[in-house]
């Protein structure tokens, strides 16, 4: 139900007193399973990342597959569960940053290359560097369709060449995938450069 009242009605609106209310509770009731907001948003932020969580990299280690398969891979389905939901990036952004949830992402680009002579560290680096990528660019789509579906955004002949080449970069998967590209050529490097110094 909170997932539900997210996409018809955005994050300011998801609050105990409105969940309560499409559940047909008092909000008290709320608390016996979260002891705040916070702690709800939490819930919403996990069960978004869920399809993440669940990947299965049983079998695909990086000498299965390539370090831009896994990373593609990790980043395509990150994107897809933030844009399902209305607000979905903010909220899960906000989550994040409070400290509220640990992004799936550093565990499964770590089980994906367990068999690899790879430091921790490098994938935990890559990890949070594909995370904040992927939660902030699907950010910027959010709220570039929020601002189009209210009217708020320019039409394209009033916008400087510079700003029309920014809306449109936010229309279409490219520039999303040459990014994603980028983090797994860095990732690449860092571990061709460990492995030389190791």
């Amino acid at each position: 139900m909170a997932l539900r009242l997210l996409d018809e009605h955005g994050l300011p609106d998801l609050t105990m007193r409105n969940l309560a209310d499409a559940l047909g509770v008092q909000p008290s009731a709320l608390y016996w399973h979260f002891p705040n907001k916070q702690a709800l948003l939490a819930a919403v932020s996990a069960r978004i990342l869920a399809p993440v969580s669940e990947m299965s990299t049983s079998g695909t280690t990086i000498h299965a597959t390539s370090v831009h398969d896994q990373v593609r891979d990790l980043g395509d389905t990150l994107r897809e569960c933030l844009l399902t939901y209305r607000d979905g990036a903010e909220l899960v952004s906000s989550s994040l940053a409070f400290g509220l949830i640990e992004s799936p992402v550093h565990p499964k680009l770590l089980e994906a290359t367990k068999d690899a002579d790879i430091s921790e560290r490098l994938v935990r680096i890559a990890a949070a560097t594909l995370t904040h990528y992927v939660v902030g660019y699907a950010f910027h789509e959010q709220q570039r369709l929020q601002a189009d579906s209210l009217g708020l955004l320019p039409a394209d002949a009033e916008l400087t060449p510079e700003a029309a080449g920014e809306t449109a970069a936010h229309t279409g998967a490219d520039d999303f995938d040459a990014g994603i590209a980028m983090i797994a050529d860095g990732f690449e490097a860092a571990i061709r450069s460990s492995s030389t110094v190791g």
